[in-house]
């Protein structure tokens, strides 16, 4: 009988001891330093399976143990497949939480205010972590994929740095910043003073791309926008530089000419009155913001002062002054 207890005895202290060594495993850091190690659970695997992808991947892993970490949490069930990071001084059961979580490795991908569609495009296909489904559409047809009430894409994206799973698709992407930028148009447009010439958030939209081509200098937006404003509402042609460029697509050579601005094109707007018939970039929250709620100013003309801000005028004898100073070189 002294026998059997003393045996028990034993085994209960076999049980703690390993015991409290699986909890100081599950604790402890599976690294301390060096890089974030990638590793992928694909679809439909066990916990079994992930703990054998991990452990392929480079991840210092004891298979086993880990897979009864998982059922000795009830875990083992809930992992989600997707692509992974290990990142340093992560535990087993730290592990075992972002797989069920499903906190996946983060990429990121930047859309860059004033750039045209056509960038945005090159963008995402040139990005190694997407997957590009889009490569084949045209914008109409990338269009309809994302379901947009659009055909033209040009300045119906919202320039952002967006997050996303390694391999996501690139329709994801863009089903997110055209969204945003719909939202974002639609908060400006309802704040809008009702007197302003736009018929549509189209046309402020419009507006807002070619005060972010006009000008590096956010403080100068509001300003440019009176300006162009004030234009359309005695009917003075737009004369904006970025519109002619737009239109003069692969022509544009990194100058723009004399018979640049006498030859028409849809977007010529030293040709042709009002605004052009699509935005010419994508922009940013603050030209959005400009062309809904422009300064209040006499100022019809403005001009270059050569260091990123710019010389604004009331009247034509004004302006040419200002060209006189601070232009020194003509189009030929």
């Amino acid at each position: 009988m002294a026998f059997i207890k003393k045996l028990l005895v034993t085994g209960v202290i076999v049980v703690v001891v390993a015991g409290s060594g699986f909890s100081y495993w599950a604790k402890r850091p599976l690294t301390t330093a060096g890089p974030e190690i990638p590793f992928t659970i694909e679809p439909g695997s066990g916990v079994g399976a992930a703990a054998q992808q991990m452990a392929k991947a480079g991840v210092p892993l004891n298979p086993q143990l880990f897979n009864v970490l998982a059922r000795l949490t009830g875990e083992a069930g809930r992992i989600k497949a997707g692509s992974y990071e290990l990142k340093p001084n992560t535990s087993p059961r730290r592990l075992l939480s972002q797989l069920v979580r499903g906190e996946f490795a983060q990429e990121a991908v930047t859309i860059v205010e004033g750039w045209t569609f056509r960038q945005m495009r090159a963008a995402l296909a040139a990005h190694p972590r997407l997957r590009h489904d889009t490569v084949q559409l045209s914008d109409e047809e990338l269009m309809k994929k994302i379901s947009s009430d659009y055909t033209q894409p040009e300045g119906l994206f919202f320039p952002d740095t967006y997050l996303f799973a390694k391999g996501s698709s690139e329709l994801a992407i863009y089903r997110q910043a055209h969204q945003a930028m719909l939202e974002h148009l639609k908060a400006a447009w309802e704040t809008r003073d009702p007197s302003l010439p736009y018929k549509t958030p189209y046309e402020a939209l419009t507006m807002a791309s070619i005060i972010e081509k006009e000008t590096g200098q956010k403080s100068e937006r509001g300003m440019i926008a009176g300006v162009f404003v004030n234009r359309l509402r005695v009917g003075m042609m737009l004369q904006t530089d970025p519109a002619v460029i737009y239109g003069m697509g692969e022509r544009y050579a990194g100058d723009i000419r004399k018979k640049d601005l006498q030859t028409d094109t849809p977007y010529n707007t030293y040709t042709r009155a009002g605004l052009p018939p699509t935005p010419i970039s994508l922009p940013g929250v603050q030209s959005l913001a400009a062309a809904l709620a422009p300064a209040q100013t006499q100022a019809l003309y403005f001009v270059s002062r050569g260091d990123g801000t710019s010389q604004f005028s009331d009247n034509l004898n004004d302006h040419n002054r200002a060209v006189n100073q601070y232009q020194r070189r003509t189009r030929q």
